[in-house]
């Protein structure tokens, strides 16, 4: 099937509804495509053919007995490796779970599966997500598919490039502190992270429980509402506690009117030190574009919006060290050959299991949550938790959404970056919205005039709000269109192709 990457997901689901192509020769394709484009990209650790080909011969069998298709009938899916799929392992990119078979379906992947979505498999990401440039996986990178010169972001960087390379149509990947919306940027797709708890995490390994979030990628807004349609049409998970029932319409509202809605900026954020001016211009050019859409702009404050990476490199490592003390290398996981105590057998399986930031998170939470250290740090990052939620509370107050970086620099080269304080500081605009449950979506917004590198700018909502917030990021995307500076649904120009060969 020539230039199914052409397509996004309506059409392709359209358009197996319709016979005009059946899901079957779609999966061919995005799987010819993986084929040709994962040599230069490495987005996958694990390619799902069977299961893809299987799928797709039951969206045809049910069009061909006359039954109504799924929203996402015949649609190439990938997801990030901390999701299970029954049939796929799932390593979180770790040597810790390299083996690791998935014993259920996390219900996140099941509900895009009932929608009829193809399974392709799934994508690199950096180890149990800690990180923000794939580069900790422990199995091999993932290339930025705008110049594989560059990282694709982190921690969902395998399922923002699979999407921007054109090997699926859409993606999932999870964000505890931008880990959607910062790979978006870096690879010039759409990203969303929905409010805490619209979408369900039961099946996904948990880094930081509080903060940890599913979302779509995909190449347009709307393909990325559609798959929020998804997510939610079955209604609240029983299987996580944190679930809420939220409506379905994300696709059906995407379209309405944006008039007298308004858009919140900080105009001290655009003199930040960390950002580079053809950011602050991207973020001017968003500003513009939703003004030419009727968006009302104001001006806001989000005054302890500064103390949000202190209070994340709290409470995440805290959970995270919580979380991850199950890999004791003894019910399942690595196992260091040659152990004779439990004692030598748990932390030498640790030791060589995990690998080097897995194990700085580890120990960082370790500390934190120790006698005499909790009340110093832990406890007081909670209290700016509360803080920056009251932040939220009133600036939205005054507006449907506010704008932000979503990152403050397009990708960065491999081994730029190299001192992790550094690479935290990629989060700087997107962790605030994890620490208050809000939702945020990045919207591409052009190339770098410096770099050539997409742009991404955040929108973030208030909670379960989401489908109010993917209207604006629609009205963003719409202004962006029609003055020239971006093309929804486009593929990165090296592999713009046709029927799944390299351009």
């Amino acid at each position: 099937m020539a230039g199914f990457d052409q397509l996004g997901a309506r059409a392709i689901a359209a358009g197996v509804a319709a016979g005009d192509f059946s899901a079957s020769e779609v999966a061919r394709a995005a799987l010819d495509a993986i084929e040709a484009r994962e040599p230069k990209i490495q987005a996958f650790l694990q390619v799902s053919a069977g299961l893809a080909l299987k799928a797709a011969a039951a969206t045809d069998a049910r069009r061909a007995a006359g039954e109504e298709l799924g929203l996402l009938a015949g649609v190439p899916v990938a997801f990030k490796d901390n999701m299970h799929l029954l049939g796929t392992r799932t390593t979180c990119a770790s040597l810790m779970l390299e083996h690791y078979e998935s014993p259920f379906t996390a219900t996140c992947v099941r509900r895009m599966l009932d929608a009829g979505a193809t399974p392709m498999g799934k994508t690199n990401m950096d180890e149990f997500a800690f990180g923000s440039s794939t580069e900790s996986s422990a199995f091999h990178r993932t290339y930025n598919p705008w110049d594989i010169t560059c990282v694709p972001g982190g921690s969902s960087g395998g399922s923002a490039a699979a999407v921007a390379a054109g090997e699926v149509t859409l993606a999932l990947g999870s964000d505890t502190g931008g880990s959607i919306r910062q790979p978006a940027s870096f690879c010039g797709v759409v990203g969303m992270k929905p409010t805490y708890g619209v979408v369900s995490r039961y099946g996904v390994v948990a880094f930081g429980s509080s903060l940890d979030q599913v979302g779509p990628f995909g190449r347009s807004v709307a393909d990325v509402a559609l798959a929020m349609d998804a997510l939610v049409a079955a209604g609240r998970d029983p299987f996580d506690s944190t679930s809420q029932e939220v409506p379905a319409g994300f696709l059906a509202h995407l379209e309405a009117s944006v008039e007298g809605m308004r858009v919140g900026i900080m105009p001290d954020l655009m003199g930040h030190e960390a950002l580079t001016p053809e950011v602050r211009a991207a973020l001017d050019d968003a500003r513009v574009a939703l003004g030419d859409q009727g968006v009302e702009v104001v001006e806001v404050d989000l005054p302890h919006m500064a103390s949000s990476i202190a209070a994340y490199y709290a409470i995440g490592p805290s959970e995270a060290f919580s979380n991850l003390a199950r890999f004791d290398g003894v019910r399942f996981g690595y196992q260091q050959p040659g152990c004779t105590t439990l004692a030598e057998q748990t932390a030498l399986s640790r030791a060589y299991g995990f690998g080097a930031e897995a194990k700085r998170r580890q120990m960082l939470g370790a500390y934190l949550l120790a006698a005499g250290v909790y009340d110093k740090y832990y406890y007081p990052a909670q209290q700016v938790r509360t803080l920056i939620t009251s932040d939220y509370r009133r600036a939205f107050a005054r507006c449907d959404a506010i704008m932000l970086p979503a990152a403050p620099t397009t990708a960065w080269c491999f081994g730029e970056v190299s001192d992790p304080m550094q690479m935290y500081a990629s989060d700087l605009f997107t962790i605030s919205c994890n620490i208050a449950g809000n939702g945020g979506v990045c919207v591409p917004v052009g190339l770098g005039a410096d770099t050539g590198m997409p742009i991404g700018v955040q929108l973030q909502g208030p909670a379960f709000q989401d489908h109010k917030l993917l209207r604006m990021a629609r009205a963003l995307e719409r202004g962006l269109e029609e003055s020239g500076r971006i093309k929804p649904g486009s593929v990165a120009p090296a592999f713009a192709g046709k029927g799944g060969e390299l351009a």
